[in-house]
This record gives C-alpha cells, sequence and structure tokens, in this order.
C-alpha cells in the first residue's frame, strides 16, 4: 500500500494512513508482547529484569487499547508483512557472546533496544494522535496518549537503568 499524505488530506487518504499506522504499531506490539519476557531470562540485572517486565504490562495493555481503537472506527488489524519494529528488534531477542563480560554487553545491548522500541513507539503514537485529531477520533487519541505517556516514562526508566548500571 503506497500512502502519500501530502497529496491528499481528505478524511478518507487519513484514515487510510491512520488505520495503515496502526496496523504496523499493532503488529509490532503483538510480536513484542511474545517475545518481550525473553529478555528477562537473557538480562543479568534484577533491576533490568523488573523494569522489562514493566514494559511487557505496558505493552499489554497498549494492545489492548489499539484493539479498542479498532472497533472505535470499525476496522480490523491486517497485517500488511511491513512493521518495522520487528525487523529492528529481532536482533535483540538473540543474545550475544562477545566474550569476558558478555552479561554486561547483553545487558547494554537490551537497554539499548528497548530505548530504541520507546522512541519508535513516540514517534508512532504521535503521529496516531494527529492523525486521531484530524478524524476527530477524541475515544482513540485518549487511548494513544495513554499509550505515549507509558512509552515516555519506559523510555526515562530504561535511561536511569542505563546511567546506574554504567557508572557501577
Amino acid at each position: 500500500m503506497e500512502l502519500n499524505l501530502a497529496n491528499s488530506t481528505s478524511p478518507e487518504m487519513l484514515k487510510l494512513h491512520f488505520v495503515h499506522h496502526l496496523n504496523r504499531v499493532y503488529f509490532g506490539k503483538k510480536y513484542l508482547q511474545e517475545h518481550v519476557p525473553n529478555l528477562i531470562g537473557i538480562s543479568s540485572l534484577r533491576k533490568l529484569q523488573l523494569a522489562i517486565h514493566e514494559t511487557w504490562e505496558d505493552i499489554c495493555n497498549q494492545v489492548k487499547r489499539l484493539q479498542e481503537i479498532y472497533v472505535l472506527i470499525d476496522e480490523q488489524p491486517a497485517n500488511e508483512n511491513c512493521v518495522p519494529i520487528i525487523a529492528v528488534f529481532k536482533d535483540a531477542f538473540e543474545p550475544q557472546d562477545y566474550g569476558a563480560d558478555t552479561n554486561l554487553i547483553n545487558d547494554v545491548d537490551i537497554i539499548l533496544y528497548l530505548q530504541l522500541l520507546e522512541h519508535i513507539n513516540l514517534t508512532s503514537y504521535r503521529l496516531l494522535k494527529v492523525l486521531a485529531a484530524a478524524l476527530n477520533y477524541k475515544e482513540a487519541e485518549q487511548l494513544l496518549l495513554e499509550s505515549f505517556d507509558e512509552a515516555i516514562d519506559n523510555d526515562k526508566l530504561f535511561a536511569m537503568i542505563a546511567d546506574e548500571y554504567v557508572k557501577r
């Protein structure tokens, strides 16, 4: 599906864009919902394990919100088989063996990928909120705001863990 927002801001085109990006986020979240718990067993730092678990709980809540949005806009999730989040994070779920301090490297990799995830989330939710506002999807906009706020909190959490972990 080729999308070009600059050519048309008709409600039909805006909805196509909205659903397209909603699908990308939804199927990315479904992938993460299934795979993020595996990161807990790979990480060695207890605070990181707790943060990963908290992030997983947020992902589960976000999936529920996204499902609510589909109902609100009378659409069904459609896997477009083009989910950048999945491509980016497949690498994060495979621990690397770098030699002497593999735990440190794996923990740093996990922190990096989870912070990258949150930045992708922030950008995705920001765009979806703009499109929802343009389409007057007030309830969807609120649900997206809640997910956006969680992404901000998770980003801060992983930044604090990274600072503490590297300085220890």
